[in-house]
């Protein structure tokens, strides 16, 4: 950070203010000139946490995305069948035993081992080819899909949670001040959101350690570099790889239980969420569990605030970003860097 103020110190002092900004507009009483200008404050705030919420889902799911397309040089376009997959075995789960935690387990569980079967019969076959994994990984996601269609029909599922992470609570952010009580309302949010903004961090965060400061984060990251000097020191980096495909899918299978939970689960999602997932990777960077954070968290801010205060152009924001950043920085904001 201190090494980023030293070499851009424009951009530093644009970012410091924004921030300032952005902590006034949160914490702050709004005057009623800006309530006229963008509307009211709950508002705002309710599409500010809405946007960092839904940056949290897709996270998780490009997470997993970008070990397998970043780092592995896998071209997975399945993965969003995989997201799509692990909801309803989420929502099956959590319907039949009533244990919202244990769909997160059995989703892990089941998709991994989807994973594990993708690598070994596609990807192992395929190695380097990415023109025919990715027609490959398009036919596997058709035909998934068609299959979760069959089963599951065209309806929308929604994954109840439990009854301690149900309602809402009440943050100490002032949403407004009665002109004429001087009564002081606060801001209400759904605490299952939280409580899933707070899972992604923890999970990213051990994802950064896994990656950086452990021995298997050093073979996944020493086999992208250099296959076949690591396999000659005796390391088996078929393995490594099949773990590591292995741990990326069950994040989507992870993240379709989460999806189903404060949203929805139907067809179509895994097309949705496998875009998102790109446009986080290529914004973000590639291979990069912070950049991943970043985009996201870009992302879902775009999309929920265009949503609310420029609905006809919230898709073309989200995309709009992305252009940006290829144009004025393709390697993605923070770029994975090779040791």
């Amino acid at each position: 950070m201190a090494r980023f103020f030293e070499r851009h110190p424009v951009w530093a002092t644009i970012i410091a203010l924004a921030v300032a900004v952005l902590v006034w507009a949160i914490f702050a009483p709004w005057p009623e000139g800006l309530e006229d200008l963008i509307g009211r404050k709950r508002v705002f705030l309710s599409a500010l946490f809405n946007g960092i919420t839904l940056g949290a889902l897709y996270f998780l799911v490009a997470s997993g995305f970008t070990l397998i397309f970043g780092l592995m040089k896998n071209v997975n376009l399945a993965h969003g069948s995989l997201y799509l997959f692990g909801g309803y075995i989420g929502y099956e789960v959590a319907t039949a035993t009533g244990w919202w935690l244990l769909s997160f387990v059995v989703a892990f569980v089941v998709v991994a081992a989807l994973g594990i079967l993708l690598q070994l019969v596609v990807f192992r076959r395929m190695e380097g080819q990415d023109l025919k994994q990715t027609l490959v990984t398009i036919g596997i996601s058709i035909v998934l899909a068609d299959l979760m269609l069959w089963i599951w029909g065209g309806d929308f599922y929604q994954i109840l949670p439990p009854e301690w992470l149900s309602g809402p609570i009440e943050l100490p952010l002032v949403t407004g001040i009665s002109r004429r009580t001087g009564e002081v309302s606060y801001l209400s949010y759904p605490v299952v959101r939280l409580v899933i903004f707070v899972a992604a961090v923890a999970i990213g965060i051990a994802m950064w350690l896994v990656l950086n400061r452990t021995r298997i984060g050093m073979l996944v990251r020493a086999g992208v570099d250099d296959r076949d000097m690591l396999s000659a020191t005796g390391v088996r980096i078929q393995r490594v790889f099949v773990v590591v495909f292995a741990f990326g899918a069950g994040l989507a299978g992870v993240a379709g239980v989460i999806g189903g939970t404060f949203q929805s689960i139907a067809p179509g999602e895994d097309i949705r969420f496998l875009l998102a997932s790109l446009v986080v990777v290529i914004v973000g960077g590639m291979g990069s569990i912070p950049g991943a954070a970043l985009g996201a968290l870009l992302i879902g801010l775009a999309e929920q605030f265009g949503s609310v205060y420029a609905p006809t152009y919230s898709v073309v924001l989200t995309f709009l970003i992305m252009v940006l950043v290829l144009a004025f920085r393709p390697q993605g904001l923070v770029a994975t860097v090779r040791r």
